[in-house]
């Protein structure tokens, strides 16, 4: 890993400064302004920071986000806030104040160049009884704050009397002698003055439409970036390629096995609970993440199993069945069914579908059992347990609900709080009640057995050392194991007092069953046991098989830490996970989903919408909840589908089509590239890129991005040149028609290719309204991407049709109200700075309920903001969404009990 930095940059301080506060281990070279580090940028960028993956990192609050992230420093949403506060409003300003006063010399126009800026901060410092930004520690907001405004607050002539509490966190931070040191490397003599003559003179700091700094490459690039000649020549080199002769199996040939030579990836979904019908948010954490990402690998060429299933033990299971009259063998064949049809119409392709009420989950979950008992990592004890007396029986922990003893949330379940996450054992609940018949249960003594997780606390953390480091786990799934460990591990009981459910072989405890958060995960490797008889050439050779989980945080504990502590004690050479990806919370609207309430939309309801699979796949995945919560909207959906499926990608692929039907008889012309060809060629190569570099990071929402920039750029591409008018004229610009078709055809059937994970039937139609050569799906994901001339002059298209339709505001409406339901907010946990440049003060009339409702939708508004900005609509269009935003902000401020004069826009940052 090495860090280049340049002298007098003031964003290298930075960096320099996160890099010493942090004390990540990392190498520093200096070089010159004009050098060029990051290759597929076409002009300098400094500071940038090379992985070890051979990728880089050159905004310098990702680089700073990165470091603090090594050492264990998750940024929470304060943390994100401040970071886009710092982007948005403070950069601007800065960039005209230190361009007065170093190049312009007129430092005494500093201090009101920034006085609103500081005021804010004095005012948010001011409010909090801890000493930094975001709490007791220095955390990544304080390092690039503070290194950001050093140029200017370390001037001692600046009269900061007025901003005390900016001046005593300012002198704290810059007492440290990590800061200290980073701004003795870069920022000595003369060095910024050079630096800052050579850049730009700033726009007014008002009008300036700044891209906060943590948004991908693509988000800050996208339409902006220069081409250099070299890498327009390797993409004209890189199309007149054309082909590959080779193609990618269509067919898969079960049962797939590990392959010596290929990368083999098993690759999990979490199981869904049979009983309960998968909603939207069920779907997009688990399954439908899990489906685009196989379909991605299998277009790469690897050799991936993607196995999932039911998981159909315990007492939920026993309840349903008696609500519905049925014994519970008969409603998990029922609702199994239910899950497959569903999994079905939302295309997810399994290899295999299976689940945990087999002989197979019975014969290999006993066999670990055994070798834990063997092995030593298996304890007994004596548990009081929570029996409702009115239904009989001992209650499983989901089937309890009380306060958290930890955060005092009242509606935490018996085995884990959703709003701390803190894991909970049911007795510690206070004022329990059964879910079933809302009575209070009373405490009754039981012997059970427990896997010892202290004993096996080293071995698990040498595991977790090496996965985390080598592996794609996301950032909550490292937090959460973090601070499992961190709290120190204790024995977890694997058994229960139930009837539905593996048996416990061992003679003293017949009368139990295995605890579901043993037995469900064994499902993975049971449920391949149901798929090939050959299921431990997948489960117990980690030389070969790289294992991808796929879930939503709540699971992430079982999977990092129980399910492999199991597999660790049994001592059997199993494939442990490599990598774990775990999604956030999708909210519906601005509440949660709620079969019972009629909130929401439910997996066998989708289709009776009206709305493609495909459009319902795009849309969750457009909003897939990568590193916060997110929330459906069906107004956001209908914008989604309107403007980005049938304006731009739609519209693109539909035009390009038609020009080759109408002008040249359904067969694509001559190109003759010219230099803005060879530009466009490079461009769409360098989306392709992004796009490869993310999927195979599993940031399925960023890289789908990258799809719809390419269909952007190919319809301006078409716009600009104006195909149907040169049709008409001479020799010479006919010819010029032709390109611009043959360039665009082909552009279209890449992008095909990039939509199969996300838009499988589109994909495909898309294919063959083009009758694209099979071999184009094996070629264009090779290597870092390879965008080749797949339709050559004389390829004949098929019949070309629109791909999307429209959904009309009525039809909206009608779904929205229908999906209603009785709803009541969400709960929401997020602290965040008050809005930039407000004026608070705590008043009276504070509404709690309406507060965290327009949390929701501040967010939400936030989001179409940026979504609109990303896609350069119109300022009045921008504008009047800005206010809206404004408005939700203000009443916010009101139900929060605080009095907000309007501020500028800021929200909730996407991580």
């Amino acid at each position: 890993m090495k860090l280049f930095v340049s002298e007098g940059n003031p964003h290298c301080l930075k960096v320099l400064a996160a890099l010493e506060v942090t004390g990540v281990h990392c190498g520093v070279q200096y070089i010159s302004h004009e050098e060029k580090v990051v290759p597929f940028l076409s002009r300098p960028s400094f500071p940038a920071l090379l992985l070890p993956s051979g990728q880089h990192l050159f905004s310098s609050n990702a680089i700073c986000r990165y470091f603090f992230e090594v050492n264990g420093q998750e940024s929470n949403d304060v943390s994100n806030q401040w970071l886009e506060w710092e982007t948005i409003v403070l950069q601007p300003v800065l960039h005209q104040a230190l361009h007065m006063a170093v190049v312009q010399g007129k430092g005494s126009e500093v201090s009101r160049v920034l006085q609103s800026p500081l005021n804010f901060l004095d005012q948010s410092l001011s409010k909090g009884s801890m000493p930094h930004l975001t709490g007791e520690s220095v955390s990544v907001a304080d390092v690039i704050l503070w290194a950001a405004l050093y140029p200017v607050l370390s001037d001692s002539s600046l009269a900061l009397g007025e901003h005390k509490f900016v001046r005593a966190w300012f002198d704290h931070l810059a007492a440290m002698h990590s800061c200290q040191s980073a701004a003795q490397k870069v920022l000595q003599g003369k060095a910024m003055k050079n630096y800052m003559q050579k850049q730009s003179v700033p726009q007014s700091f008002q009008c300036r439409d700044t891209q906060p700094s943590n948004s991908s490459p693509a988000e800050s690039e996208e339409g902006e970036r220069a081409v250099s000649e070299e890498e327009m020549e390797a993409a004209t080199l890189t199309w007149r390629k054309g082909l590959t002769s080779c193609s990618l199996a269509t067919e898969r040939q079960h049962p797939l096995l590990p392959e010596e030579g290929k990368r083999n990836i098993l690759l999990t979904s979490a199981l869904p609970y049979v009983n309960n019908v998968p909603h939207l948010g069920n779907i997009i954490g688990c399954v439908l993440s899990a489906d685009v990402f196989s379909r991605y690998g299998r277009l790469r060429g690897w050799n991936l199993l993607f196995v999932c299933g039911t998981d159909e033990y315990g007492t939920a299971t026993e309840n349903k069945a008696r609500e519905e009259g049925l014994t519970p063998q008969q409603i998990c064949d029922k609702y199994h069914a239910v899950h497959s049809s569903i999994y079905k119409w939302f295309q997810i392709d399994f290899d295999f579908f299976g689940r945990t009420t087999t002989e197979k989950q019975t014969e290999i979950a006993q066999d670990i059992f055994w070798r834990l008992h063997k092995n030593g990592f298996l304890v007994e004890d004596t548990v009081e347990q929570l029996r409702c007396e009115n239904c009989q029986r001992f209650l499983a922990d989901r089937f309890v609900e009380g306060t958290c003893p930890h955060c005092s949330y009242p509606e935490a379940r018996g085995d884990q709080c959703d709003k701390c996450g803190r894991l909970i054992n049911a007795v510690e609940l206070r004022e329990p009640q059964c879910k079933v018949c809302r009575q209070t249960p009373i405490i009754r003594s039981s012997k059970h057995l427990f896997l010892d997780l202290p004993k096996l606390e080293r071995q698990l953390e040498q595991w977790l050392e090496k996965s985390t480091s080598t592996g794609d786990w996301t950032a909550n799934a490292k937090q959460i194991t973090r601070s499992w460990i961190r709290d120190g591990l204790k024995p977890r009981c694997i058994t229960r007092d139930l009837q539905w459910g593996t048996p416990v072989p061992h003679p003293d405890f017949k009368e139990k069953v295995f605890y579901v958060w043993f037995d469900a995960p064994i499902g993975y490797l049971s449920i391949t046991a149901s798929y090939t008889n050959e299921w431990d050439k997948w489960w117990k050779n980690p030389q070969q098989v790289e294992l991808y989980n796929f879930m939503a945080k709540d699971n992430v504990p079982f999977h990092s830490v129980v399910f492999p502590c199991s597999l660790l004690g049994a001592q059997d050479n199993y494939t442990l996970v490599n990598h774990l990806v775990a999604t956030e919370y999708l909210n519906y609207e601005d509440t949660k989903f709620s079969k019972s309430r009629g909130v929401g939309v439910f997996g066998d309801m989708a289709k009776d919408t009206g709305i493609p699979s495909d459009v319902w796949r795009f849309y969750l995945l457009y909003v897939r909840p990568e590193g916060q919560d997110s929330a459906f909207s069906w107004a956001d959906m209908a914008l989604k589908n309107n403007s980005e499926l049938l304006n731009n990608l739609g519209n693109f692929i539909n035009r390009a089509g038609m020009f080759v039907t109408k002008f040249f008889e359904g067969c694509v012309p001559e190109m003759d590239l010219q230099r803005e060809e060879k530009k466009l060629l490079a461009v769409v190569g360098w989306e392709l890129q992004q796009y490869i570099q993310l999927m195979d990071k599993v940031r399925i929402r960023d890289a789908l991005k990258h799809i719809l920039n390419i269909s952007r750029h190919g319809n301006q591409y078409i716009q600009v040149n104006e195909p149907w008018k040169k049709i008409k004229g001479g020799e010479s610009d006919r010819r010029r028609a032709g390109t611009v078709t043959g360039v665009s055809v082909n552009i279209a059937c890449l992008l095909s290719v990039m939509l199969f994970p996300y838009m499988p039937l589109v994909s495909q139609t898309i294919r063959d309204q083009l009758n694209a050569p099979q071999s184009c799906i094996g070629t264009m994901l090779q290597g870092t991407g390879t965008f080749v001339c797949a339709l050559s002059a004389g390829h004949r298209i098929g019949t070309v049709s629109p791909l999307f339709q429209k959904l009309e505001t009525d039809q909206i409406e009608a779904l929205k109200k229908r999906f209603g339901g009785q709803q009541k907010p969400a709960q929401s946990s997020v602290s965040a700075p008050a809005a930039p440049g407000a004026e608070v003060k705590v008043v009276g009339g504070v509404d709690p309920e309406k507060a965290e409702q327009l949390t929701k939708a501040v967010a939400e508004q936030g989001e179409k903001v940026r979504a609109l900005k990303a896609q350069k609509a119109e300022k009045d269009v921008i504008a009047a969404e800005v206010s809206k935003l404004l408005e939700l902000k203000k009443h916010l401020a009101l139900a929060e009990g605080k009095n907000a004069a309007p501020a500028p826009q800021t929200g909730k940052k996407k991580k």
